[in-house]
């Protein structure tokens, strides 16, 4: 039996390399790498841990270390002394040394010094185990088993210097990433990443970086390659950084067949769409984000009358492709935001999710019937069908999404049985709801061909000088039964079926051609002002390109037409205003921000948006005579629109002491009954060129 050995050798290595390959341990990860035995040892001495060297040295796989116990490699004659420095070992936080015989594969007898101590979480012992040799001959063993490890090492090994430079690749890290070993030395690390892979590695820095990391790099040739890095840092005998070693494994194979895995569980084989099992995790999520906006959304069941019969004519291959163009279609009519699923067969949903009302919805329905009911004509021969949508909305037809799409399908059932090419709702009160809006819009249509609409003209009066320079045009619709009828009865029915983008167009032509005469009769710097819808500002701006032709063919221009927008507009994506501004101002139109003080807008939304006239609203202007806080605010418009270089129109005027209190606020213009209700243009005409309007008796 060998006595215990001392804590120092005579040249004192022993503590010194202790305490080395104690700071090694705490870096994490880069004790795989050490050129001696790393343990971690269970109470029961169980491996829970290994490093290259100890399972090369052990001949146990480092994947699976908790099938061993170390004590079962010491050999007989050497477990009390191993017993002793073990439990010394598992009390002593500077160390103990101790040195025994092991059992390995290459060797029934191989002198080791054992250098332990308790791991810092008290649950375990750090072991370090070196050759009992010579110094410069375990030195130069443990060089060379290092060298053969690192080589041979199914890992890749990256060595990564403080600037981020590549200073070491195994061969196994350059086969991984496709090339050779020079090819990578000294080349940055984000030379092997794109823009993903950067995003993954800036989250890791800026966050907790757990052992081991997915990351994504690009390979030779574009190849992406994904992989798990666990890393540790380079530290100098001060501490400084100067570098990072990583441990890099392949799992591009892996990640491929659990994303092939994933996207056939979750999405249809033929159309490329979500199945019902995506379709109902996104069903449940919109549910719940709308409870927390406190907003609602539609489900739209989709079905394709009489496709079983047309797939039994075509068979079923060229079947196959008529539900693909149907998918396209469908997917044509919605947003990139909404969900478009096939649930089964000839059957879709889409969840329409922050729908505003119920004529958006209609409109998206209607849309899809006319989309499906244009002839198929799969390998070229013509196919004809036509599809039936059920409607139910979240939260009023049903709280749990597995009843909303039951209420859905109910709804397209019903659809279908009362005709098919048409959709329908849950609910006879939304039902003839929409039957009754669905009337409107033909009405709509037809009012467009006969010609039922009419414009009238509201002076805009200069303050200063009395005279009429500007007017509003206002729509009108003479209806054939129901008389005529003022914008808040028909726009918007004409907003939700989209039909508001043709009536727009018509009254822009109007105007224009009405602004030509009066620029002739009244005034040449004559201008009219045009209210233009949300529905019409979302538009291409092909459009507006056709409006700026046809001021052109006039030869009119384009100042000439001043186009009113409400303050909501403004909310509905910020970026799209800002163009569809840039670009009204690129044609030469002008710009009045309607209603103003009415909505959420600030003061910071006349310098950032392309406005020229703000439009006080009339709810303001109806309380100057008996409300200080009133008056005192339209002052406040007044004069910061002035120093904004921007003219102030004053709406609802309605009295004299009103007209009065404007003219000493420094208002430009006022429009209102006090001057004239608006009127057919022959009228306006006249009393336009009979200077000063008359106030009504």
């Amino acid at each position: 039996m060998q006595a215990p050995v001392p804590a120092l050798d005579s040249s004192g290595v022993s503590i010194e390399r202790l305490r080395h390959e104690q700071d090694l341990a705490r870096a994490g990860e880069l004790f795989l790498l050490a050129p001696v035995g790393y343990f971690l040892l269970a109470f029961d001495t169980t491996l829970l841990q290994v490093n290259l060297v100890g399972a090369s040295m052990l001949g146990v796989a480092r994947a699976h270390p908790g099938l061993h116990h170390f004590r079962a490699f010491v050999v007989p004659a050497f477990l009390a002394d191993f017993d002793g420095f073990f439990a010394r070992a598992l009390n002593s936080a500077s160390g103990e040394t101790c040195r025994v015989r092991l059992r390995t594969p290459q060797a029934e007898g191989l002198d080791v010094t054992l250098h332990g101590s308790a791991d810092g979480s008290g649950q375990a012992c750090r072991l370090i185990v070196e050759r009992a040799e010579g110094r410069q001959a375990a030195l130069e063993r443990s060089e060379e088993r290092f060298r053969r490890i690192v080589h041979s090492a199914g890992e890749g090994i990256w060595e990564i210097d403080a600037n981020a430079n590549t200073t070491f690749v195994n061969p196994r890290m350059a086969q991984i990433l496709g090339y050779s070993i020079e090819e990578m030395l000294a080349r940055p690390l984000l030379a092997f990443m794109d823009d993903e892979g950067m995003a993954m590695l800036d989250r890791c820095i800026g966050g907790h970086v757990p052992a081991a990391q997915e990351y994504r790099f690009i390979g030779k040739e574009g190849r992406v390659v994904w992989t798990t890095v666990s890393t540790s840092p380079i530290l100098d005998a001060d501490g400084a950084c100067l570098g990072v070693l990583a441990l890099v494994t392949d799992i591009s194979e892996r990640k491929q067949s659990t994303e092939l895995i994933w996207h056939q569980a979750n999405y249809d084989s033929l159309t490329g769409l979500p199945n019902r099992h995506m379709f109902m995790d996104r069903l449940v999520h919109e549910t719940r984000k709308a409870d927390r906006g406190a907003a609602f959304l539609a489900l739209l069941f989709i079905d394709l009358d009489q496709f079983q019969q047309l797939n039994d004519r075509l068979g079923q291959a060229r079947g196959d492709l008529v539900l693909i163009d149907a998918s396209r279609r469908i997917a044509n009519c919605v947003r990139s935001s909404d969900t478009l699923a096939r649930m089964e067969g000839d059957r879709f949903t889409v969840i329409l999710a922050g729908i505003d009302h119920v004529g958006s919805v209609e409109r998206i329905a209607h849309a899809m019937v006319e989309a499906l009911a244009v002839p198929f004509a799969p390998d070229g021969d013509k196919a004809y069908l036509s599809a039936s949508v059920g409607i139910a909305l979240y939260p009023p037809d049903a709280r749990d999404p597995a009843q909303l799409v039951e209420r859905a399908e109910r709804a397209m059932l019903a659809a279908k049985q009362a005709g098919g090419h048409q959709f329908g709702y849950v609910t006879p009160g939304l039902q003839q709801a929409a039957q009754a809006r669905q009337s409107i819009a033909d009405d709509l249509r037809a009012a467009i061909a006969l010609r039922q609409f009419e414009i009238v003209y509201q002076p805009i009066v200069s303050l200063q000088s009395g005279q009429v320079h500007k007017a509003e045009a206002l729509l009108r619709w003479r209806h054939p039964t129901r008389g005529l009828l003022g914008p808040a009865e028909f726009i918007p029915f004409a907003e939700s079926n989209g039909l508001i983008v043709e009536i727009g167009d018509w009254v822009f032509r109007e105007v224009a051609q009405q602004v030509q005469q009066w620029q002739r009769s009244i005034d040449p710097a004559f201008q009219i002002s045009v209210n233009k819808s949300p529905v019409q500002f979302r538009r291409d701006a092909d459009l507006y390109l056709n409006w700026l032709d046809y001021l052109n063919e006039l030869g009119l221009p384009a100042h000439s037409i001043v186009i009113e927008i409400t303050e909501g507009v403004l909310f509905e994506g910020a970026a799209q205003v800002i163009e569809r501004l840039r670009q009204f101002r690129a044609m030469g139109l002008q710009v009045a921000l309607d209603d103003f003080g009415t909505g959420y807008s600030s003061l910071s939304h006349l310098k950032r948006f392309d406005i020229d006239y703000v439009k006080i609203d009339q709810s303001f202007v109806a309380t100057l005579e008996n409300d200080v806080g009133d008056m005192a605010l339209c002052e406040a418009i007044i004069v910061m629109a002035h120093k904004l270089g921007l003219k102030v129109v004053a709406e609802g005027v309605e009295t004299k002491v009103q007209r009065a209190l404007l003219v000493d606020a420094g208002c430009d213009y006022a429009q209102g009954y006090v001057f004239a209700r608006p009127m057919p243009a022959q009228a306006f005409e006249a009393m336009a060129s009979a200077g000063v309007p008359r106030l009504p008796h």
